[in-house]
Formats: structure tokens, sequence, C-alpha cells
């Protein structure tokens, strides 16, 4: 199963993401909405080492955790991202795994300081809400912050797992 986890950018065309389903068999688990940022909002994350990161975090995460991360944007000084895990998911330690990683990537750019704010924001995605609606917004960050003219432009954002919210 590790092999067809796609690396490219969902918006580039590219090989579909798997479904949701070749992770999880019950569609009763939360849906979570994340984000967070780096300390003093530096611009440190939109780059392709911490790119690369986020989608090896996210793959080890599907290959042996069963946690599966949908759609996402890095952007310079924040993350947002959708995940599910299984019934022992801890997002709390998730997160701090997550953010450990994106650390290590960032030693030789920062090695000094802390990286990240402290906490983080988290969202349970009620079944009344549309993760589609809530993904077009965030997706159109870069292009709303003039890091590019359209959001399909912006090379740190995909989806490892296609999740789909009922």
């Amino acid at each position: 199963m590790a092999d067809e986890m796609p690396l490219q950018s969902f918006s580039t065309g590219r090989r579909r993401p798997p479904r949701l389903s070749i992770v999880f068999q019950d569609r009763g688990l939360p849906l979570y909405f994340v984000t967070f940022c780096t300390a003093d909002r530096k611009h440190l994350l939109a780059n392709s080492k911490i790119h690369e990161a986020f989608l090896r975090y996210g793959e080890k995460g599907i290959r042996e955790h069963g946690i599966a991360v949908g759609r996402y944007v890095i952007m310079p000084d924040h993350i947002h991202l959708f995940v599910r895990g299984g019934p022992e998911f801890v997002l709390k330690v998730w997160v701090r795994g997550l953010r450990r990683s994106l650390s290590d990537a960032l030693r030789e750019t920062n090695p000094a300081g802390s990286v990240w704010q402290e906490g983080f924001f988290d969202h349970v995605m009620r079944s009344s809400e549309s993760y589609a609606e809530k993904w077009a917004y965030v997706r159109e960050n870069p292009a709303r912050k003039g890091l590019v003219e359209k959001a399909d432009e912006w090379p740190y954002a995909g989806e490892l797992v296609a999740i789909e919210r009922a």
C-alpha cells in the first residue's frame, strides 16, 4: 500500500489519492481541521524541504498507524490540514510528532530558537459542516496573501488521502 501513496499535490492533476476506505473501515471517526503556526510567525515553512518532510510524516502515518492526512496547505508561517485517525488516535501526540519532524528538517536553516507557537487550533468537523467548503476557503490562502495568482499554482498544498465527509 505504501507504494500507492502519491507524493504529488492533488492540484497538479496527477495520480488521485487513495480513498479513506482503504485506510479505515469505520466512517464514524472524527475528522479534525488543524492549524498551527511558527513562533513569532516566522516565515520558515513554505519550501520543498519542509513539504517533503510533511509528506514523509503523513505517508508514514498512513502506512504504520492508519492516520489519514487529507487536504493541506503549508503557508510560510502556518499549516492548515485535515486529519483523521483510528480509535486510539490522539491528535495532540500526532501534532507534536509532526512538529518534531518538521523541526528536524529546519535544523540547517533555523538551528537556534523556538520554531513553533505554543498550542494549535483544532476543530472537529461536524456532519452538518462541509469539508469541501472549508477546504475551498483554506486553499485560497496563498492567493489571498499574494504569494501566487491562483491557488492551484501554490506548490505546497495537496491531499494524501481523499477523505469523504459524510
